[in-house]
């Protein structure tokens, strides 16, 4: 048997020994839990009972590409815009009309390798919306343009019009162009349309200026 000195003093160095390593582990071991806050809050969580992840913006979360907000969003200025007050629409700013920087798009045996700058979505959409009405060249000589009474995008007043004013045009309409918000829906379409619009006005000869009745020719 172990002498009872000999066993007190063995039972100090253990319990010495013990201290020791509690003191390394739980000072100096990172803890697991500190892993958590690295790791941002999975989607499954807004079902969770104990907790309340997205109830603040502050919040992290990874949001997949495309996903449409459902709290911050685009602020609505129809009711101003449509009853014929542009305040709003004058303040808005294009932030892209300085132009992108090419992104490549993915290639195959008919999909040639153009890049997909803002620019050439501009082109894009205005030949799928608006080139029907007002034509490839903005001067409303489209398909249907004339029948409708679309007008021409290359006037003096087209011209003079802000790039926020043409932007409430595509998404809310005006006079005989009906809303397109709800076909060109993201907000960046939408600008690069009206960017793309710039460039037509650009390109095409200014108007000749209006001869007053009567006035010597």
């Amino acid at each position: 048997m172990v002498e009872p000195r000999r066993f007190r003093y063995l039972l100090l160095a253990l319990v010495a020994l013990g201290t020791a390593g509690c003191e390394v582990w739980y000072n100096k071991v990172p803890s697991p839990d500190d892993l958590w806050y690295r790791i941002p809050w999975f989607d499954h969580m807004i079902a969770q009972r104990s907790v309340h992840p997205y109830e603040t913006a502050s919040v992290p979360r990874n949001t997949p590409a495309g996903a449409v907000p459902i709290t911050g969003a685009e602020g609505d200025w129809s009711r101003e815009f449509l009853s014929g007050n542009a305040t709003t629409a004058d303040q808005l700013v294009n932030p892209w009309s300085g132009g992108s920087q090419p992104q490549q798009t993915a290639s195959g045996p008919e999909v040639p390798n153009i890049p997909a700058t803002f620019e050439a979505r501009g082109d894009t959409l205005y030949g799928t919306f608006c080139a029907v009405c007002h034509g490839f060249a903005g001067d409303g000589k489209g398909t249907v343009g004339p029948r409708v009474g679309a007008p021409s995008l290359l006037t003096d007043r087209a011209r003079g019009f802000s790039d926020g004013y043409l932007y409430s045009i595509i998404r809310y309409g005006r006079g005989v162009m009906p809303r397109y918000g709800d076909k060109i829906y993201r907000v960046d379409d939408r600008w690069a349309v009206v960017s793309y619009l710039r460039t037509l006005q650009a390109a095409a000869p200014a108007p000749a200026p209006a001869v007053a009745a009567g006035a010597p020719q």
